[in-house]
């Protein structure tokens, strides 16, 4: 009878540990609580200009941005900031139509998402219509693709893979939402092969990733876009798909990494493994986003990674300036195998690519436990 009465108490006692730590992620001081971050950033958004890919059509970064203001407001059920949500994204379908990106690329098929949100929200059809082309498309090869794009689709990949590790958001988050869609898995089984491709060719056995095969940097917001995609992905996959095991795994081995450089503040830097590179927002941003996720879902120890995510949106919050512009965004990067160039890329403020990541972290807080 002891020995039950003991091993009882070792079981509640543990219960209430793990929901301890979990209640870090629910009880915030004022001005740090995902609702007021959240409406900060999400009516921020509403007074921005359109932030434009190549200076024609609607960029990766804005359409993030939008993604998050989006699902920021369902999760808090705003029905004000979802309207005006819309509003903005209304002329697409008129008067700035031209800047809908055409479907030729990684970094313009991901723009799909955002009709994709819209109709899951609304459940008007015009959105799916607009939407899904942008998923399909991303594995119907083009009469002029190049003979290397074929040769990636004839193994099964989307012609549009490049191996740089911005992709594995950019591709996973169009085939995600056209998954929940429709519910059809080619969506999640294409954006799985495309992720154990990118895992078994670019992570390293520290469990971070090189910008690309030719540039062996650990650049924050690149490993950022690969741990939020793997997050986005593992939300989605059945727990019996054969590929999740393998995507489990790498971002387990990730995360491990992540809180071992995550710095006494709270943050991690531009170049996660440099200590005296700078402390870059957009990038923790999205770390911390699979942190919570992680823990949420209880793919991540609670006692072990909820104390870091709480430390890491601490920290983050405190880089929103008073506007509710967040300071310290690495600016649009593309690959160079030279690591000063990463120590010196110009930091921006209210760049959306990092209001976009924030906002991810706030409806992550709302979430409630699946565990």
């Amino acid at each position: 009878m002891r020995k039950k009465l003991f091993l009882l108490t070792l079981t509640i006692c543990a219960f209430q540990f793990s929901f301890a730590q979990k209640n870090l992620l629910i009880d915030f001081p004022k001005g740090y609580t995902p609702e007021e971050v959240g409406k900060r950033l999400a009516y921020r958004f509403l007074e921005g200009k359109h932030m434009l890919h190549g200076g024609k059509w609607i960029s990766y970064p804005e359409t993030f941005n939008w993604n998050g203001a989006l699902q920021f407001a369902s999760m808090t059920k705003d029905n004000e900031l979802i309207k005006r949500l819309q509003n903005r994204f209304e002329p697409l379908f008129s008067s700035e139509k031209e800047l809908l990106p055409i479907k030729n690329h990684v970094d313009l098929n991901m723009f799909g998402s955002l009709p994709l949100t819209l109709f899951q929200i609304t459940k008007e059809e015009r959105y799916n219509a607009l939407g899904m082309p942008y998923a399909d498309t991303q594995w119907e090869v083009p009469d002029e693709a190049k003979p290397d794009q074929k040769e990636w689709a004839e193994k099964g990949y989307s012609w549009q893979t490049r191996l740089w590790i911005d992709d594995m958001y950019m591709i996973t988050i169009v085939q995600t939402q056209a998954y929940r869609v429709t519910g059809d898995l080619k969506y999640l089984d294409r954006a799985a092969k495309e992720m154990v491709l990118y895992l078994n060719e670019l992570q390293r056995p520290n469990g971070l990733f090189y910008h690309a095969p030719d540039v062996p940097f650990y650049w924050g917001r690149g490993n950022g876009w690969m741990a939020a995609g793997m997050t986005e992905l593992l939300r989605c996959l059945p727990t019996d798909h054969k590929d999740r095991p393998r995507i489990l795994q790498g971002y387990h081995t990730m995360m491990k990494s992540l809180k071992d450089y995550q710095m006494a503040s709270g943050m991690w830097n531009q170049l996660i493994d440099e200590k005296d590179c700078w402390a870059e927002t957009s990038g923790s941003a999205m770390f911390t986003y699979a942190f919570i996720t992680g823990v949420k879902h209880g793919w991540l120890d609670a006692k072990t990674y909820g104390p870091a995510a709480r430390k890491a949106w601490m920290a983050l919050v405190s880089y929103i300036n008073e506007k509710g512009d967040v300071t310290e965004v690495c600016v649009g990067t593309n690959k160079k195998n030279d690591k000063q160039y990463y120590y010196d890329r110009p930091r921006h403020v209210g760049d959306y690519h990092g209001q976009a990541p924030y906002l991810w972290c706030t409806f992550a807080l709302l979430e409630k436990s699946t565990n």
